[in-house]
């Protein structure tokens, strides 16, 4: 299993329950190829762009911690690229150290 660190920014126009439910889809999307959502998602609310996406100028923010199997996140990935509500998404690949800091990977393991 390996340590991932997720962003999306979803668009600003949808009300905020049904942007919440973007991190409901998120983790449930998640959950479905094997992996997990540690700890809550980090729900930042609605921020203003710092240049305009697809002619919008604010979007909401969360940022999700995930352990999964190397590829696995594919799927994730597919969903939020196709979807109009998702403006942007980021996933990255945490080094072992961040992992063991945000308490993702125990303490005692290798790297």
């Amino acid at each position: 299993m390996r340590p991932y660190e997720l962003m999306i920014i979803v668009s600003g126009a949808l009300d905020e329950n049904t942007a919440h439910g973007w991190v409901k889809q998120v983790t449930k999307t998640v959950t479905s190829v094997g992996g997990s959502v540690h700890g809550t998602p980090d729900w930042w609310g609605r921020r203003r762009l710092a240049y305009p996406i697809k002619k919008q100028n604010d979007g909401y923010y969360a940022v999700f911690n995930l352990v999964a199997e190397g590829g696995a996140l594919d799927e994730v990935e597919r969903t939020l690229r196709l979807s109009d509500d998702v403006l942007r998404h980021k996933v990255l690949r945490l080094p072992d150290h961040e992992a063991k800091r945000r308490g993702m990977l125990p303490a005692g393991s290798a790297k």
